[in-house]
């Protein structure tokens, strides 16, 4: 069995997934392989990129005391899949671990397909969310792996993250999408992830769920932290919202500047940028051809994206936009409706 699932880089649209809201990333041309000999009762892989295989049996009971590092994925998929065989085999990847690009959405999405998952776009999706919940104990959205899963050449994906209703909306000839890495690493398990999480859902108890609030019940916190925080989460469904409509128009002047509204706002109001992502973000929107440019995933390292027209010099590179995960053989899924 053969089985592979793409990155992603997300447009805009972050830290919304786990309210609820809506986000708008691109499956890459970059990805993750693994190939599979099913049977027996342990799953056994090795990789390049990695010093030691991951070794992990079928009754694995706590995926997160798994060991080396990596392993602790393998055993995620494992748990929340519980394939009926193991196998062995090996991982190969295309993607910079640690550079915003989900790497470790796309080795789950991969794993489960060359264990045998059947189910929905959503269904497989929501597995290997809960096989990255296992891993690390992050509380994350389930927006990395749907992109991973739903991807469709040549087009962007708005995702509702409630309805898990998946829109794809193309991006124009007349525009290049440019990701920039770097150099700082970063692990969303050992960052401030889980608290700015816990922050909205204490801001969401208090005004409503974020996705349906106003700016002006956000500005009705009393604590200023909290408004910050739902400030951004509110405002920037606002822009994931526009910045879909700018690229189906082809208007990428205004898309640009959403996306730069949104840096401004990952920074200030949910200070999940670095000093290095900003210089980052201030040297690629000097450079002519560029229209907008922001933080990809999380924050606290990683990427930068820009939105470009074509054949401008960056010190990037561009990605296109590809089709989802699926089994060698089979062929592309119809878009990623749930």
């Amino acid at each position: 069995m053969r089985a592979y699932a793409p990155g992603r880089v997300n447009l805009i649209g972050d830290h919304t997934d786990y309210t609820g809201g809506v986000v708008l990333p691109m499956a890459v041309d970059l990805r993750t392989t693994v190939e599979l000999q099913r049977g027996g009762r342990t799953v056994e892989l090795v990789s390049a990129t990695e010093a030691e295989p991951a070794v992990v049996p079928l009754d694995v009971a706590d995926p997160a005391r798994m060991s080396p590092g990596w392993a602790r994925y393998v055993a995620g998929v494992v748990a929340a899949v519980r394939p009926a065989e193991g196998g062995s085999g090996r991982v190969t990847t295309t993607l910079p671990q640690g550079a915003g690009l989900s790497s470790s959405a796309a080795l789950e999405v991969a794993l489960a397909l060359a264990l045998g998952f059947e189910g929905s776009d959503a269904e497989l999706a929501g597995a290997c969310q809960r096989a990255e919940q296992l891993a690390w104990g992050t509380p994350t959205g389930i927006m990395d792996q749907l992109a991973s899963v739903a991807g469709r050449a040549g087009h962007a994906l708005l995702i509702d993250c409630t309805s898990l209703e998946v829109v794809p909306v193309p991006i124009p000839d007349s525009a290049e999408v440019v990701v920039v890495d770097s150099g700082e690493r970063r692990s969303v398990a050992l960052s401030a992830y889980a608290e700015r999480r816990r922050q909205c859902e204490d801001a969401a108890a208090r005004v409503g769920p974020l996705r349906e609030v106003s700016l002006e019940d956000v500005a009705r916190l009393d604590d200023p932290l909290l408004q910050r925080r739902a400030r951004h989460v509110v405002s920037e469904n606002r822009r994931v919202v526009g910045a879909a409509k700018c690229l189906d128009d082809g208007d990428l002047v205004g898309a640009g500047r959403l996306m730069t509204e949104s840096h401004a706002s990952l920074r200030d109001d949910f200070e999940v940028s670095t000093p290095r992502l900003d210089r980052l973000v201030e040297e690629l929107l000097g450079i002519p051809g560029i229209y907008g440019a922001r933080l990809t995933g999380a924050g606290f390292g990683g990427s930068v994206v820009a939105l470009a027209r074509p054949g401008t010099p960056t010190p990037g590179r561009p990605l296109a936009a590809a089709d989802g995960a699926r089994v060698e053989g089979s062929p592309p899924n119809s878009g990623g409706m749930p």
